[in-house]
């Protein structure tokens, strides 16, 4: 299964900006798609973002017109670049890559923690 290491999560004070990237131990090609989900303490797991194959982007309505998710098919990377961060953006970014076949688990990161506070 492809392994998803995340990074680039950390501290921003309110209004300010991260980048995330996800690298892929393969092809993300080979996804149907991928994406960003996030987790809070005492909350579900959310999603933020995702990315088709083909390139068509859906995003939370929590972080629409905030956030743009982006990938690099050649460095097998996916981005998410988050602007105009807010106290409650605040949570456990996870990468998420999902196959093709409905049959196959979809495979995760390990996560980023992103705190934004003053």
């Amino acid at each position: 299964q492809v392994q998803l290491v995340e990074s680039g999560g950390g501290w921003v004070q309110p209004g300010g900006s991260l980048r995330l990237s996800c690298a892929a131990s393969g092809s993300i090609f080979s996804f149907s798609s991928m994406g960003w989900y996030r987790q809070a303490p005492g909350n579900e797991r959310e999603l933020v973002a995702t990315i088709h194959r083909v390139g068509s982007s859906s995003y939370g309505d929590s972080v629409r017109g905030r956030f743009t998710i982006s990938r690099d098919n050649f460095k097998n990377t996916v981005y998410l670049q988050m602007n105009s961060l807010k106290p409650e953006d605040t949570a456990v970014y996870y990468c998420n890559a999902r196959p093709v076949s409905t049959t196959e688990p979809d495979a995760w990161g390990q996560g980023t923690q992103v705190t934004v506070s003053s």
